[in-house]
Protein backbone atom coordinates (compact mmCIF):
# COMPACT_ATOMS: atom_id res chain seq x y z
CA UNK A 1 0.00 0.00 0.00
CA UNK A 2 1.35 3.37 -0.98
CA UNK A 3 2.33 5.87 1.67
CA UNK A 4 0.29 9.01 1.31
CA UNK A 5 0.98 12.65 1.99
CA UNK A 6 -1.20 15.67 2.08
CA UNK A 7 -0.72 18.67 -0.15
CA UNK A 8 0.70 16.71 -3.04
CA UNK A 9 -1.42 16.78 -6.14
CA UNK A 10 0.06 14.70 -8.91
CA UNK A 11 2.32 17.11 -10.72
CA UNK A 12 4.20 15.47 -13.51
CA UNK A 13 7.03 17.70 -14.53
CA UNK A 14 9.69 17.29 -17.14
CA UNK A 15 12.63 19.30 -18.30
CA UNK A 16 13.43 19.78 -21.93
CA UNK A 17 16.50 18.12 -23.31
CA UNK A 18 18.14 21.46 -24.00
CA UNK A 19 21.29 20.44 -22.17
CA UNK A 20 24.74 20.90 -23.60
CA UNK A 21 27.92 19.10 -22.73
CA UNK A 22 28.88 21.77 -20.21
CA UNK A 23 25.99 21.91 -17.77
CA UNK A 24 22.54 20.63 -16.99
CA UNK A 25 20.23 23.29 -18.39
CA UNK A 26 16.71 23.09 -17.05
CA UNK A 27 13.31 24.21 -18.29
CA UNK A 28 10.09 23.40 -16.49
CA UNK A 29 7.35 21.79 -18.56
CA UNK A 30 4.01 20.85 -16.99
CA UNK A 31 0.96 18.75 -17.85
CA UNK A 32 2.95 15.73 -18.95
CA UNK A 33 1.10 12.44 -18.58
CA UNK A 34 3.28 10.05 -16.65
CA UNK A 35 1.51 6.95 -17.90
CA UNK A 36 2.30 7.72 -21.53
CA UNK A 37 5.51 9.71 -21.21
CA UNK A 38 7.59 8.56 -18.25
CA UNK A 39 7.84 5.05 -19.65
CA UNK A 40 9.60 6.22 -22.82
CA UNK A 41 13.37 6.68 -22.86
CA UNK A 42 13.15 10.40 -23.59
CA UNK A 43 10.37 10.90 -21.07
CA UNK A 44 12.36 9.09 -18.42
CA UNK A 45 15.37 11.36 -19.04
CA UNK A 46 13.17 14.43 -18.80
CA UNK A 47 11.57 13.14 -15.61
CA UNK A 48 15.00 12.73 -14.02
CA UNK A 49 15.93 16.28 -14.98
CA UNK A 50 12.61 17.49 -13.58
CA UNK A 51 13.63 16.22 -10.16
CA UNK A 52 16.61 18.58 -10.15
CA UNK A 53 14.28 21.51 -10.66
CA UNK A 54 12.82 21.12 -7.17
CA UNK A 55 16.06 22.40 -5.66
CA UNK A 56 15.42 25.80 -7.24
CA UNK A 57 12.48 27.01 -5.11
CA UNK A 58 14.79 26.88 -2.06
CA UNK A 59 18.46 27.15 -2.96
CA UNK A 60 19.45 30.62 -4.16
CA UNK A 61 16.15 32.40 -3.53
CA UNK A 62 14.77 34.37 -0.61
CA UNK A 63 13.03 31.41 1.00
CA UNK A 64 16.19 29.36 1.31
CA UNK A 65 18.41 32.26 2.28
CA UNK A 66 15.94 33.42 4.94
CA UNK A 67 15.70 29.95 6.47
CA UNK A 68 19.48 29.53 6.55
CA UNK A 69 20.85 33.05 7.17
CA UNK A 70 18.30 34.62 9.50
CA UNK A 71 18.21 33.87 13.19
CA UNK A 72 21.85 32.87 13.54
CA UNK A 73 24.98 34.27 15.16
CA UNK A 74 26.24 35.79 11.90
CA UNK A 75 23.24 37.62 10.42
CA UNK A 76 20.21 39.51 11.65
CA UNK A 77 17.53 41.36 9.72
CA UNK A 78 18.05 44.46 7.65
CA UNK A 79 15.44 47.17 7.15
CA UNK A 80 13.25 45.58 4.50
CA UNK A 81 11.35 42.36 3.83
CA UNK A 82 8.31 40.52 5.12
CA UNK A 83 10.00 37.54 6.76
CA UNK A 84 11.95 39.11 9.63
CA UNK A 85 10.13 36.77 11.96
CA UNK A 86 12.65 34.09 10.95
CA UNK A 87 15.30 36.25 12.60
CA UNK A 88 13.23 37.55 15.49
CA UNK A 89 11.70 34.23 16.62
CA UNK A 90 8.56 36.16 17.52
CA UNK A 91 4.91 35.22 17.21
CA UNK A 92 5.07 35.48 13.43
CA UNK A 93 7.14 32.29 13.35
CA UNK A 94 4.08 30.09 13.48
CA UNK A 95 2.43 27.31 11.45
CA UNK A 96 1.11 29.77 8.86
CA UNK A 97 4.48 31.39 8.09
CA UNK A 98 4.83 31.44 4.30
CA UNK A 99 8.41 30.33 3.79
CA UNK A 100 8.06 27.54 6.34
CA UNK A 101 4.91 26.34 4.57
CA UNK A 102 6.31 26.55 1.05
CA UNK A 103 9.63 24.85 1.82
CA UNK A 104 7.76 21.86 3.27
CA UNK A 105 5.44 21.70 0.27
CA UNK A 106 8.12 21.94 -2.39
CA UNK A 107 10.57 19.50 -0.83
CA UNK A 108 7.74 16.97 -0.82
CA UNK A 109 6.97 17.77 -4.43
CA UNK A 110 10.59 17.00 -5.22
CA UNK A 111 10.33 13.76 -3.26
CA UNK A 112 7.19 12.78 -5.13
CA UNK A 113 8.91 13.51 -8.43
CA UNK A 114 11.80 11.26 -7.38
CA UNK A 115 9.40 8.54 -6.26
CA UNK A 116 7.59 8.71 -9.60
CA UNK A 117 10.84 8.28 -11.51
CA UNK A 118 11.86 5.30 -9.38
CA UNK A 119 8.45 3.62 -9.55
CA UNK A 120 7.94 4.15 -13.29
CA UNK A 121 11.44 2.98 -14.17
CA UNK A 122 10.59 -0.64 -13.39
CA UNK A 123 8.95 -1.23 -16.79
CA UNK A 124 11.36 0.90 -18.81
CA UNK A 125 13.32 -0.89 -21.53
CA UNK A 126 16.74 0.77 -21.38
CA UNK A 127 20.16 -0.62 -20.41
CA UNK A 128 20.21 -1.56 -16.73
CA UNK A 129 23.38 0.45 -16.10
CA UNK A 130 21.78 3.60 -17.52
CA UNK A 131 18.60 3.02 -15.55
CA UNK A 132 20.51 2.53 -12.29
CA UNK A 133 22.56 5.66 -12.87
CA UNK A 134 19.45 7.77 -13.40
CA UNK A 135 17.72 6.20 -10.41
CA UNK A 136 20.85 6.97 -8.40
CA UNK A 137 20.55 10.63 -9.38
CA UNK A 138 16.98 10.94 -8.13
CA UNK A 139 17.73 8.93 -4.99
CA UNK A 140 20.56 11.39 -4.30
CA UNK A 141 18.06 14.23 -4.68
CA UNK A 142 15.44 12.47 -2.56
CA UNK A 143 18.04 12.07 0.18
CA UNK A 144 18.89 15.77 -0.08
CA UNK A 145 15.23 16.74 0.23
CA UNK A 146 14.72 14.48 3.26
CA UNK A 147 17.93 15.78 4.82
CA UNK A 148 16.61 19.33 4.48
CA UNK A 149 13.18 18.39 5.84
CA UNK A 150 14.51 16.59 8.91
CA UNK A 151 17.03 19.37 9.57
CA UNK A 152 14.32 22.03 9.59
CA UNK A 153 11.22 20.23 10.86
CA UNK A 154 12.44 17.23 12.86
CA UNK A 155 10.18 14.17 12.57
CA UNK A 156 8.40 14.27 9.21
CA UNK A 157 6.21 12.28 6.86
CA UNK A 158 8.12 9.48 5.13
CA UNK A 159 7.01 8.14 1.79
CA UNK A 160 9.06 6.21 -0.73
CA UNK A 161 6.16 5.62 -3.09
CA UNK A 162 4.66 7.82 -5.77
CA UNK A 163 1.56 9.75 -4.69
CA UNK A 164 -1.28 9.95 -7.20
CA UNK A 165 -4.11 12.34 -6.55
CA UNK A 166 -4.79 14.43 -3.47
CA UNK A 167 -4.24 12.39 -0.32
CA UNK A 168 -5.25 13.18 3.22
CA UNK A 169 -3.31 10.56 5.20
CA UNK A 170 0.17 11.18 6.55
CA UNK A 171 2.56 9.60 9.02
CA UNK A 172 4.98 11.16 11.48
CA UNK A 173 8.27 9.30 11.20
CA UNK A 174 11.20 9.93 13.52
CA UNK A 175 14.36 11.51 12.17
CA UNK A 176 16.20 8.31 13.07
CA UNK A 177 13.89 6.25 10.86
CA UNK A 178 14.04 8.74 7.99
CA UNK A 179 17.81 8.41 8.07
CA UNK A 180 17.60 4.63 8.31
CA UNK A 181 14.96 4.08 5.63
CA UNK A 182 15.66 6.91 3.19
CA UNK A 183 18.67 9.19 3.56
CA UNK A 184 21.41 6.63 4.22
CA UNK A 185 20.26 3.86 1.83
CA UNK A 186 19.49 6.35 -0.92
CA UNK A 187 22.99 7.79 -0.71
CA UNK A 188 24.61 4.37 -0.47
CA UNK A 189 22.79 3.40 -3.67
CA UNK A 190 23.89 6.66 -5.28
CA UNK A 191 27.53 6.08 -4.34
CA UNK A 192 27.40 2.59 -5.82
CA UNK A 193 25.82 3.67 -9.11
CA UNK A 194 26.88 7.23 -9.92
CA UNK A 195 29.95 8.01 -12.04
CA UNK A 196 32.91 9.97 -10.75
CA UNK A 197 32.12 12.73 -13.25
CA UNK A 198 29.16 13.62 -15.45
CA UNK A 199 29.13 14.94 -19.00
CA UNK A 200 26.49 17.46 -17.96
CA UNK A 201 27.90 19.68 -15.23
CA UNK A 202 25.34 19.83 -12.44
CA UNK A 203 24.24 16.21 -12.44
CA UNK A 204 24.84 14.25 -9.26
CA UNK A 205 28.13 12.34 -9.04
CA UNK A 206 29.69 9.77 -6.76
CA UNK A 207 31.74 12.36 -4.82
CA UNK A 208 28.64 14.53 -4.36
CA UNK A 209 26.81 11.53 -2.89
CA UNK A 210 29.79 10.78 -0.64
CA UNK A 211 29.85 14.40 0.51
CA UNK A 212 26.14 14.40 1.36
CA UNK A 213 26.30 11.04 3.11
CA UNK A 214 29.30 12.23 5.11
CA UNK A 215 27.41 15.35 6.15
CA UNK A 216 24.31 13.33 7.05
CA UNK A 217 26.33 10.89 9.17
CA UNK A 218 28.15 13.77 10.84
CA UNK A 219 24.78 15.37 11.58
CA UNK A 220 23.51 12.10 13.06
CA UNK A 221 26.64 11.81 15.20
CA UNK A 222 25.43 14.83 17.20
CA UNK A 223 22.00 13.31 17.86
CA UNK A 224 20.65 11.01 20.55
CA UNK A 225 20.10 8.34 17.89
CA UNK A 226 23.72 8.43 16.67
CA UNK A 227 25.13 5.12 15.54
CA UNK A 228 28.58 3.85 16.45
CA UNK A 229 31.13 4.86 13.85
CA UNK A 230 29.19 7.76 12.32
CA UNK A 231 32.14 10.13 12.80
CA UNK A 232 34.76 7.76 11.44
CA UNK A 233 32.64 6.79 8.47
CA UNK A 234 32.02 10.47 7.71
CA UNK A 235 35.76 11.14 7.98
CA UNK A 236 36.49 8.40 5.44
CA UNK A 237 33.87 9.73 3.03
CA UNK A 238 35.26 13.27 3.18
CA UNK A 239 38.79 11.91 2.74
CA UNK A 240 37.68 10.19 -0.44
CA UNK A 241 36.09 13.39 -1.75
CA UNK A 242 39.24 15.35 -0.94
CA UNK A 243 41.78 12.85 -2.29
CA UNK A 244 40.25 10.67 -4.99
CA UNK A 245 38.65 12.84 -7.67
CA UNK A 246 41.05 15.62 -8.57
CA UNK A 247 39.22 18.44 -6.82
CA UNK A 248 41.47 21.35 -5.88
CA UNK A 249 41.05 24.56 -3.93
CA UNK A 250 41.21 27.63 -6.13
CA UNK A 251 44.48 29.42 -5.30
CA UNK A 252 42.69 32.72 -4.62
CA UNK A 253 39.56 32.78 -2.45
CA UNK A 254 38.27 35.73 -4.49
CA UNK A 255 38.13 33.57 -7.62
CA UNK A 256 35.23 31.64 -6.10
CA UNK A 257 33.06 34.70 -6.67
CA UNK A 258 34.14 35.66 -10.19
CA UNK A 259 30.99 35.60 -12.31
CA UNK A 260 31.16 32.89 -14.95
CA UNK A 261 33.74 30.88 -13.01
CA UNK A 262 31.26 28.50 -11.40
CA UNK A 263 32.58 25.41 -13.15
CA UNK A 264 35.91 25.25 -11.38
CA UNK A 265 38.07 22.69 -9.62
CA UNK A 266 36.55 23.36 -6.18
CA UNK A 267 32.91 22.70 -7.07
CA UNK A 268 31.48 19.33 -6.04
CA UNK A 269 27.77 19.99 -6.59
CA UNK A 270 25.89 23.14 -7.58
CA UNK A 271 22.35 24.13 -8.49
CA UNK A 272 22.51 25.18 -12.12
CA UNK A 273 21.20 28.50 -13.43
CA UNK A 274 21.24 29.42 -17.11
CA UNK A 275 21.61 33.06 -18.17
CA UNK A 276 19.53 32.41 -21.28
CA UNK A 277 16.65 30.89 -19.36
CA UNK A 278 16.83 33.49 -16.59
CA UNK A 279 16.97 36.45 -18.98
CA UNK A 280 14.17 35.11 -21.16
CA UNK A 281 11.92 34.39 -18.20
CA UNK A 282 11.87 30.62 -18.73
CA UNK A 283 13.41 30.11 -15.29
CA UNK A 284 11.45 32.19 -12.81
CA UNK A 285 13.77 31.37 -9.91
CA UNK A 286 17.47 31.81 -10.76
CA UNK A 287 19.95 32.87 -8.11
CA UNK A 288 18.66 35.94 -6.28
CA UNK A 289 21.37 36.14 -3.67
CA UNK A 290 22.59 39.39 -5.23
CA UNK A 291 19.49 41.13 -3.82
CA UNK A 292 19.63 40.32 -0.15
CA UNK A 293 22.98 41.24 1.41
CA UNK A 294 23.39 44.83 0.17
CA UNK A 295 23.00 48.11 2.04
CA UNK A 296 21.03 51.00 0.53
CA UNK A 297 23.87 52.53 -1.49
CA UNK A 298 21.42 53.74 -4.16
CA UNK A 299 19.96 56.57 -2.04
CA UNK A 300 23.33 57.83 -0.82
CA UNK A 301 25.30 60.86 -2.05
CA UNK A 302 26.55 60.55 -5.62
CA UNK A 303 24.86 57.22 -6.21
CA UNK A 304 21.88 55.69 -7.96
CA UNK A 305 20.93 52.09 -8.54
CA UNK A 306 22.74 50.37 -11.38
CA UNK A 307 23.42 46.84 -12.62
CA UNK A 308 27.02 46.61 -11.42
CA UNK A 309 26.29 47.50 -7.79
CA UNK A 310 23.08 45.52 -7.57
CA UNK A 311 19.53 45.96 -6.38
CA UNK A 312 19.76 46.42 -2.60
CA UNK A 313 16.88 44.75 -0.81
CA UNK A 314 18.49 45.08 2.65
CA UNK A 315 17.31 41.70 3.91
CA UNK A 316 20.37 40.56 5.88
CA UNK A 317 22.87 42.60 7.87
CA UNK A 318 25.91 41.00 9.53
CA UNK A 319 25.97 40.82 13.31
CA UNK A 320 28.68 42.62 15.24
CA UNK A 321 30.10 39.22 16.15
CA UNK A 322 30.28 38.26 12.50
CA UNK A 323 32.20 41.38 11.54
CA UNK A 324 34.84 40.64 14.16
CA UNK A 325 35.60 37.08 13.06
CA UNK A 326 38.57 37.78 10.78
CA UNK A 327 42.02 39.11 11.60
CA UNK A 328 42.18 41.29 8.51
CA UNK A 329 45.91 41.83 8.83
CA UNK A 330 46.57 38.19 7.97
CA UNK A 331 43.25 36.75 6.73
CA UNK A 332 42.12 38.08 3.34
CA UNK A 333 38.68 36.48 3.32
CA UNK A 334 36.85 39.44 4.82
CA UNK A 335 38.23 41.78 2.18
CA UNK A 336 37.42 39.24 -0.55
CA UNK A 337 33.87 38.70 0.71
CA UNK A 338 32.69 42.26 1.36
CA UNK A 339 32.41 45.34 -0.83
CA UNK A 340 34.14 48.44 0.51
CA UNK A 341 33.92 51.22 -2.09
CA UNK A 342 31.21 52.50 -4.41
CA UNK A 343 32.06 54.62 -7.45
CA UNK A 344 29.85 57.64 -8.14
CA UNK A 345 27.33 57.21 -10.96
CA UNK A 346 24.94 60.10 -10.26
CA UNK A 347 26.06 63.70 -10.71
CA UNK A 348 22.79 65.15 -9.42
CA UNK A 349 23.35 64.02 -5.82
CA UNK A 350 27.07 64.71 -5.43
CA UNK A 351 27.50 66.81 -2.26
CA UNK A 352 29.29 70.16 -2.22
CA UNK A 353 31.75 71.64 0.19
CA UNK A 354 30.23 74.08 2.70
CA UNK A 355 31.49 77.38 4.05
CA UNK A 356 32.45 75.57 7.24
CA UNK A 357 34.39 72.99 5.21
CA UNK A 358 36.25 75.78 3.44
CA UNK A 359 37.04 77.50 6.72
CA UNK A 360 38.63 74.26 7.91
CA UNK A 361 40.64 73.93 4.71
CA UNK A 362 38.81 70.85 3.39
CA UNK A 363 37.68 72.30 0.05
CA UNK A 364 36.20 75.24 -1.82
CA UNK A 365 32.69 76.17 -0.73
CA UNK A 366 30.06 75.43 -3.36
CA UNK A 367 32.26 73.07 -5.36
CA UNK A 368 31.37 69.38 -5.79
CA UNK A 369 33.31 67.11 -3.49
CA UNK A 370 33.92 64.64 -6.31
CA UNK A 371 32.78 63.80 -9.83
CA UNK A 372 31.14 60.80 -11.46
CA UNK A 373 33.73 58.04 -11.65
CA UNK A 374 35.33 58.97 -8.32
CA UNK A 375 34.77 57.13 -5.05
CA UNK A 376 31.43 58.18 -3.57
CA UNK A 377 31.01 55.84 -0.59
CA UNK A 378 33.45 53.91 1.55
CA UNK A 379 32.97 51.43 4.41
CA UNK A 380 36.34 50.73 6.06
CA UNK A 381 34.89 47.87 8.11
CA UNK A 382 36.14 46.12 11.25
CA UNK A 383 39.71 46.77 12.43
CA UNK A 384 39.89 49.73 10.03
CA UNK A 385 37.20 52.03 11.46
CA UNK A 386 39.51 53.29 14.20
CA UNK A 387 41.80 54.77 11.55
CA UNK A 388 38.99 57.13 10.59
CA UNK A 389 38.68 59.93 13.14
CA UNK A 390 35.73 62.30 12.91
CA UNK A 391 38.06 64.97 11.56
CA UNK A 392 39.44 62.69 8.87
CA UNK A 393 35.92 61.70 7.82
CA UNK A 394 34.86 65.34 7.59
CA UNK A 395 37.90 66.23 5.47
CA UNK A 396 37.41 63.35 3.03
CA UNK A 397 35.73 64.03 -0.31
CA UNK A 398 33.63 60.89 -0.32
CA UNK A 399 31.20 59.69 2.36
CA UNK A 400 32.70 57.32 4.92
CA UNK A 401 30.49 55.05 7.01
CA UNK A 402 31.99 53.72 10.23
CA UNK A 403 30.39 51.44 12.78
CA UNK A 404 30.36 53.88 15.71
CA UNK A 405 28.37 56.45 13.74
CA UNK A 406 26.17 54.43 11.38
CA UNK A 407 25.70 50.77 12.27
CA UNK A 408 26.43 50.44 15.98
CA UNK A 409 23.98 48.64 18.28
CA UNK A 410 22.00 51.82 18.95
CA UNK A 411 22.53 53.56 15.61
CA UNK A 412 19.41 54.72 13.76
CA UNK A 413 20.72 53.45 10.43
CA UNK A 414 21.86 50.06 11.72
CA UNK A 415 19.45 48.14 9.46
CA UNK A 416 20.15 50.33 6.41
CA UNK A 417 23.91 50.91 6.43
CA UNK A 418 26.25 47.96 6.96
CA UNK A 419 29.12 46.10 5.27
CA UNK A 420 27.71 44.34 2.21
CA UNK A 421 28.57 40.77 1.23
CA UNK A 422 29.49 40.65 -2.45
CA UNK A 423 29.69 36.89 -3.07
CA UNK A 424 26.46 36.77 -5.06
CA UNK A 425 26.68 40.07 -6.99
CA UNK A 426 25.58 39.53 -10.60
CA UNK A 427 26.60 42.31 -13.02
CA UNK A 428 25.43 40.27 -16.03
CA UNK A 429 21.73 40.90 -15.43
CA UNK A 430 20.07 42.58 -18.43
CA UNK A 431 18.71 45.50 -16.40
CA UNK A 432 18.99 46.94 -12.91
CA UNK A 433 15.55 45.73 -11.80
CA UNK A 434 16.06 42.09 -12.78
CA UNK A 435 15.62 39.84 -9.75
CA UNK A 436 16.76 36.52 -11.19
CA UNK A 437 20.51 36.05 -11.54
CA UNK A 438 22.53 33.49 -13.47
CA UNK A 439 25.05 32.40 -10.84
CA UNK A 440 25.00 28.73 -9.94
CA UNK A 441 24.17 28.15 -6.28
CA UNK A 442 26.97 26.30 -4.50
CA UNK A 443 25.72 23.39 -2.43
CA UNK A 444 28.99 21.52 -1.99
CA UNK A 445 32.56 22.68 -2.47
CA UNK A 446 35.94 21.37 -1.49
CA UNK A 447 36.56 24.09 1.06
CA UNK A 448 33.62 22.86 3.09
CA UNK A 449 34.74 19.24 2.74
CA UNK A 450 37.95 20.09 4.62
CA UNK A 451 35.97 21.77 7.41
CA UNK A 452 33.52 18.89 7.69
CA UNK A 453 36.39 16.43 7.88
CA UNK A 454 37.94 18.60 10.59
CA UNK A 455 34.68 18.36 12.54
CA UNK A 456 34.60 14.58 12.14
CA UNK A 457 38.22 14.34 13.27
CA UNK A 458 37.51 16.50 16.30
CA UNK A 459 34.68 14.18 17.29
CA UNK A 460 37.04 11.23 16.86
CA UNK A 461 39.54 12.86 19.24
CA UNK A 462 42.02 13.73 16.49
CA UNK A 463 42.53 17.43 17.17
CA UNK A 464 45.80 17.56 15.24
CA UNK A 465 44.12 16.15 12.15
CA UNK A 466 41.33 18.69 12.56
CA UNK A 467 43.86 21.52 12.85
CA UNK A 468 45.64 20.28 9.72
CA UNK A 469 42.41 20.48 7.73
CA UNK A 470 41.56 23.91 9.08
CA UNK A 471 45.04 25.13 8.20
CA UNK A 472 44.60 24.07 4.58
CA UNK A 473 41.65 26.46 4.42
CA UNK A 474 43.38 29.21 6.37
CA UNK A 475 46.48 29.01 4.18
CA UNK A 476 44.39 29.63 1.07
CA UNK A 477 42.53 32.41 2.88
CA UNK A 478 45.64 34.26 4.05
CA UNK A 479 47.22 37.28 2.43
CA UNK A 480 50.33 36.28 0.44
CA UNK A 481 53.21 35.76 2.83
CA UNK A 482 50.90 35.50 5.86
CA UNK A 483 50.10 31.80 5.59
CA UNK A 484 52.17 30.74 8.60
CA UNK A 485 50.80 33.56 10.71
CA UNK A 486 47.25 32.52 9.83
CA UNK A 487 47.82 28.89 10.90
CA UNK A 488 46.46 27.53 14.18
CA UNK A 489 47.63 24.89 16.64
CA UNK A 490 45.67 21.81 17.69
CA UNK A 491 45.00 23.07 21.20
CA UNK A 492 42.72 25.78 19.77
CA UNK A 493 40.40 23.35 18.04
CA UNK A 494 36.96 22.80 19.51
CA UNK A 495 33.50 22.91 17.96
CA UNK A 496 33.18 26.64 18.56
CA UNK A 497 36.41 27.31 16.70
CA UNK A 498 35.22 25.15 13.80
CA UNK A 499 31.90 27.00 13.70
CA UNK A 500 33.80 30.30 13.65
CA UNK A 501 35.97 29.00 10.82
CA UNK A 502 32.90 27.89 8.90
CA UNK A 503 31.60 31.43 9.19
CA UNK A 504 34.86 32.89 7.94
CA UNK A 505 34.93 30.53 4.96
CA UNK A 506 31.25 29.96 4.13
CA UNK A 507 29.49 33.17 5.19
CA UNK A 508 26.26 33.78 3.32
CA UNK A 509 26.40 30.48 1.43
CA UNK A 510 23.28 29.01 3.01
CA UNK A 511 24.66 26.74 5.75
CA UNK A 512 24.55 28.64 9.01
CA UNK A 513 21.20 27.84 10.64
CA UNK A 514 21.66 24.14 9.95
CA UNK A 515 25.28 24.30 11.14
CA UNK A 516 24.13 25.63 14.49
CA UNK A 517 21.20 23.25 14.91
CA UNK A 518 23.29 20.28 13.75
CA UNK A 519 25.91 20.92 16.43
CA UNK A 520 23.36 21.84 19.13
CA UNK A 521 24.71 25.40 19.29
CA UNK A 522 21.82 27.48 17.94
CA UNK A 523 20.33 28.69 21.21
CA UNK A 524 23.65 29.41 22.89
CA UNK A 525 25.24 31.31 20.03
CA UNK A 526 22.14 33.26 19.02
CA UNK A 527 21.68 34.47 22.59
CA UNK A 528 25.30 35.56 22.67
CA UNK A 529 25.60 37.20 19.26
CA UNK A 530 22.27 38.15 17.66
CA UNK A 531 20.91 41.26 19.39
CA UNK A 532 17.44 40.95 17.88
CA UNK A 533 16.91 37.19 18.02
CA UNK A 534 18.28 36.86 21.56
CA UNK A 535 15.19 38.54 22.97
CA UNK A 536 12.80 35.77 21.92
CA UNK A 537 14.59 32.56 20.99
CA UNK A 538 13.54 29.50 23.00
CA UNK A 539 14.70 25.90 23.10
CA UNK A 540 11.91 24.75 20.78
CA UNK A 541 13.15 27.01 17.98
CA UNK A 542 15.69 24.39 16.91
CA UNK A 543 12.98 23.11 14.55
CA UNK A 544 10.38 24.94 12.48
CA UNK A 545 6.62 24.67 12.98
CA UNK A 546 4.77 22.06 10.95
CA UNK A 547 2.72 24.04 8.37
CA UNK A 548 -0.91 24.55 9.31
CA UNK A 549 -1.97 23.44 5.83
CA UNK A 550 -0.48 20.02 6.55
CA UNK A 551 -2.34 19.77 9.84
CA UNK A 552 -5.68 20.95 8.47
CA UNK A 553 -5.75 18.65 5.46
CA UNK A 554 -4.67 15.49 7.22
CA UNK A 555 -7.46 13.23 8.42
CA UNK A 556 -7.27 13.22 12.20
CA UNK A 557 -4.80 16.10 12.17
CA UNK A 558 -1.02 16.03 12.14
CA UNK A 559 1.20 16.43 15.22
CA UNK A 560 2.66 19.89 15.71
CA UNK A 561 6.19 20.45 16.95
CA UNK A 562 6.34 21.42 20.65
CA UNK A 563 6.11 25.13 21.34
CA UNK A 564 4.09 25.99 18.24
CA UNK A 565 0.65 24.83 19.40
Amino acid sequence: MKNKIILLTVIFLALTTQSCDKFLEEQLVSDVSASSYYTTASGFEDAVKATYWWMKPFFGVERGFSMSVFGTDTYENGADGSHKTLNRYDGGLNPTQGFVRDAWRDFYRGINQANAVINRSQTLDIPESTKNERIAEVRFLRALFYYMLTSHYGDVHLTLEETEGVEVDANRTSIAEVYKQAIVPDLEFAIANLPDKQTDFGRATKPAAQFLLGKALLTRSWKSFAESGDESRAESLFSSVINDYGFALLPDYADLWVIGNEQNSEMIFTVQNSKTQVDEGIDGEGNRGHLYFLFEYDVRPGMTRDIANGRPWKRFRPTDFCLGLWDRNVDARYDKSFKHAWISNNASTIPKWTDDDQAKGYGVSGQPKFTVGDTALFIPGPQRDQLWTDERIAATRYTVYVERKEYCANCVNRERIFPSLNKWIDPTRPDRQKEQGQRDFILMRLGEAYLLRAEARLKMGNKQGAADDINVIRARGAWPGKEAENAITADLVDIDFILDERARELLGEGHRWMDLTRTNKLIERVRLHNLVAAQNIQDFHTVRPIPQDQIDRTVGGYPQNPGYN
